[in-house]
Order: structure tokens, then sequence, then C-alpha cells
């Protein structure tokens, strides 16, 4: 019998979340530390803010939840 390979999802993980658990879904997602995600959020909030907080929010708005 053949295993079929597991969906891999991404989700506001709400049991790790600061704020809304968006970076520490992505992060689960990529398999990194959830701090290089916040980071990489807070450096693109500097340097881009209206696409930053756009996609967040939207991230927000569109990713399921997982508590």
């Amino acid at each position: 019998m053949m295993k079929m390979p597991t969906e891999k999802r991404i989700y506001r993980d709400l049991d790790a979340a600061v704020i809304s658990g968006v970076c520490a879904g992505v992060a689960r997602y990529l398999d990194v530390d959830t701090l290089w995600v916040r980071v990489a959020a807070a450096a693109a909030l500097i340097f881009v803010p209206f696409i930053a907080l756009v996609a967040y929010f939207a991230a927000v708005v569109l990713l399921p939840r997982i508590a």
C-alpha cells in the first residue's frame, strides 16, 4: 500500500500567539523559530509599513485559527 504524504497547512497558532498567532503559524509552517518570523515582520513594518500591515491583517482574516 502506498503511503500518501501528509498535507502541510498554514494556520494561526493561538497557543503560541503574541497578538493574533499569524507569526507563530507562519513559523510552524516554515519549520523555523518563531523569533525569526517576528523579527522579519518587525523589519517589514519598518521598511514597508503599508504592505506589512495589509498583509498582516489579511492573514488575520484569511488564515484559519487553531487553538
